[in-house]
């Protein structure tokens, strides 16, 4: 634990201007990131007396080793770079929502010659047009059925566009009116650019133009005696009210807005958030957080708006923000938020009206959405620090490991030795640092050889990495330390290291430690077969209960480093089993190896070929088709190729082989 006196900037060396600062660790790790109005000002707070602090601001600044800032101009520049930064370093001690579920949205590819009506998750992309989110994917197939009565646009994807335009025949969409078929020619790309465009101006709220529109074209129907027509028509009206129905009409006045609300206690915040366009909720979402740092109401609200809009630009801003609390510095995120839309923002709270009411509403969405959090995770918390200290009890550590790293070796007969590293913090799986790595040392099967290799490999990395930011140097030298900050790929040592197997691969990960002069991570291993835990130089193993929590946790550690080290095993291999004798002949690209197999329709043909017919795809010249005809010659197979994952015999004359 640090002294933050130890640390602390002198008397007049922090300017009083706005900026971002930064607390590293020993490792110099960014552990938080913060703005302020004045540097000064902010910053003095952090290193009064730890009694007067907040607990979770003491245990950051004891916890933090070092203090940067940076200065900039205005207000709105220190919020967007905040917001960068965090994004970017993944500060342990800043407020990060975690959104429960990755939700779906309606969206609109206005990217495409034939724009496609789908259901997208995850990261949005430019061009298409996103309408949600929505709690339920069933939801959205359930509107979009209606709306295809109307807006006949393109729903299947690009395999099955193909398809029927090569056969000339659309599918069964087309049949029922669903689709207006432009994959056969029924519509033109521009009328079907045009339906894709009243589609998605229909679901952004301007609804009442289309109906108007019906409704008259249906009466001139009726007029005309077209009563089949008028039907369709009215069957047309209706679908068109019932898929507004399902987003009930909130503010009479078309309003834009997303209301964002908050229920928080001393622990942990959940903030929902409704989506409200043309007067109608077309979406909600949610997340939850730790309070690790100590925040107010308005705070968090901040933090909310920067991790809902940081990615976000034009009219998926929407015009009003209405909020419970507003950011201490409004101004500046009012800027910012109009400077993401393109136009004025209005961040304020509402104060009455049917927006305070529906306000109210968001707010016990929020209430009910901790509530729900607490009751499943109460157990979870509690059973994965019951956990850790059953691990430090049983091994004898000074401290439960927060961190720990498992380490598995997979092959299949001695071939294509791989190995897998994940990392568990706090009991949780932190995907993002999971390592593969391929055996270089040698060929063949030897678990122990290989552990010991790719531990020395890890914790080499380690030990570079402490070089480079003057924590170690063997020399005695100490270098400008690295001012980046980034989280690196092997920067931060754990406390315990599992290993997958016994007494022999528990002492080639220890020797390994040894050599690299490392005695202060504990090692372990966890064999299979009667799940004991091994200790170093132990000739007995330490044996856990069946019922031990601590058991159950390092159990869940190894098998999810046997699953992604199997994951990564059978990658390699399929990859091997689908390599093509074209991959030998020198500067022969991807893109002239499909063009072969395009125009001869498989390799076996191609080994067939003279140099003069390989001659005439495009892009290939004399030199090349020689050393095609001798790679093909020189790999002429005396038995079928065998996929020894499935059995499947590996037919030449298949086309994906190049």
């Amino acid at each position: 634990m640090a002294d933050p006196s130890s640390y602390r900037p002198k008397p007049g060396q922090i300017p009083d201007s706005p900026g971002v600062y930064k607390f590293r660790d020993e490792h110099r790790r960014v552990i938080y990131v913060g703005k302020a109005k004045s540097l000064r000002q902010r910053l003095a707070n952090y290193f009064q007396p730890l009694t007067s602090l907040h607990p979770r601001t003491a245990t950051m600044v004891t916890t933090a080793a070092s203090v940067e800032w940076t200065v900039v101009s205005t207000e709105v520049e220190a919020l967007q770079l905040e917001y960068s930064w965090i994004k970017e370093y993944d500060p342990r001690f800043n407020v990060k929502y975690r959104d429960d579920k990755s939700y779906p949205y309606l969206a609109v590819t206005m990217n495409e010659e034939f724009p496609r009506v789908q259901v997208l998750r995850g990261h949005k992309k430019k061009g298409v047009r996103y309408f949600g989110p929505y709690a339920h994917a069933w939801a959205i197939r359930e509107t979009v059925d209606l709306m295809l009565r109307v807006f006949p646009v393109r729903t299947c994807s690009a395999g099955v566009f193909r398809n029927a335009a090569s056969a000339g025949r659309p599918c069964l969409l087309g049949y029922i009116g669903k689709c207006s078929a432009p994959c056969v020619g029924r519509v033109t790309p521009e009328e079907h650019r045009e339906l894709a465009e009243e589609f998605s101006d229909f679901m952004a709220g301007r609804t009442g133009t289309y109906i108007r529109r019906l409704e008259k074209q249906m009466m001139l129907a009726a007029e005309d005696m077209e009563y089949e027509k008028a039907a369709r028509l009215r069957d047309d009206i209706e679908a068109l009210r019932r898929a507004m129905e399902k987003s009930a009409v909130v503010l009479a006045d078309a309003t834009d807005a997303d209301l964002i609300a908050l229920a928080e206690d001393e622990l942990e915040a959940a903030v929902q958030i409704f989506h409200v366009r043309g007067g109608r909720v077309r979406g909600q979402r949610g997340w939850v957080t730790d309070k690790v740092e100590a925040v107010d109401t308005a705070g968090l609200v901040e933090h909310a708006i920067q991790q809902l809009y940081g990615e976000e630009s034009g009219e998926t801003v929407p015009k009003e923000v209405l909020v419970p609390a507003l950011p201490e510095d409004t101004e500046a995120v009012t800027a910012w938020l109009s400077g993401r839309r393109g136009a004025n923002v209005s961040l304020r709270i509402p104060q009455r009206g049917d927006k305070k009411d529906l306000m109210e509403t968001v707010a016990r969405n929020a209430q009910q959405a901790l509530v729900l959090h607490k009751t499943k995770r109460a157990s979870d918390l509690t059973t994965r620090s019951r956990a850790l200290e059953e691990i430090a009890e049983a091994l004898d550590l000074d401290s439960a490991p927060l961190r720990i790293e498992c380490f598995d070796i997979s092959h299949l007969q001695g071939e294509d030795v791989v190995a897998s590293m994940v990392v568990f913090e706090d009991g949780l799986p932190r995907k993002s640092e999971y390592r593969r790595f391929q055996i270089k040392s040698f060929e063949g099967q030897d678990d122990v050889r290989s552990m010991h290799e790719v531990i020395g490999r890890r914790f080499r990395r380690y030990l570079a990495e402490k070089e480079k930011t003057g924590e170690w140097d063997p020399e005695g030298v100490v270098e400008d330390p690295d001012e980046s900050g980034r989280p690196k790929r092997f920067a931060y040592p754990p406390q315990l290291v599992v290993v997958d197997g016994g007494q022999p691969q528990v002492a080639a990960a220890r020797r390994a430690l040894d050599e690299l002069g490392i005695t202060d991570i504990a090692v372990c291993g966890l064999a299979k077969r009667l799940e004991e835990v091994w200790l170093p130089g132990d000739d007995d193993p330490v044996v856990l209960p069946r019922s031990s929590e601590g058991l159950y946790l390092l159990q869940r550690v190894r098998d999810t480093a046997h699953d992604f080290a199997i994951r990564y095993q059978r990658s390699k291999r399929a990859k091997r089993i689908r390599t093509s004798p074209l991959d030998a002949v020198p500067g022969l690209g991807d893109t002239r190896k499909q063009a072969l197999i395009k125009h001869f329709g498989s390799v076996k043909r191609l080994r067939q070929a003279t140099i003069e017919q390989i001659c005439e795809v495009p892009g290939m010249g004399r030199k090349t088709a020689e050393a095609v005809v001798v790679a093909l010659a020189q790999a002429a197979p005396a038995a079928p190729a065998v996929n020894t994952a499935t059995g499947e015999i590996m037919e030449d004359d298949g086309g994906g082989t190049a």
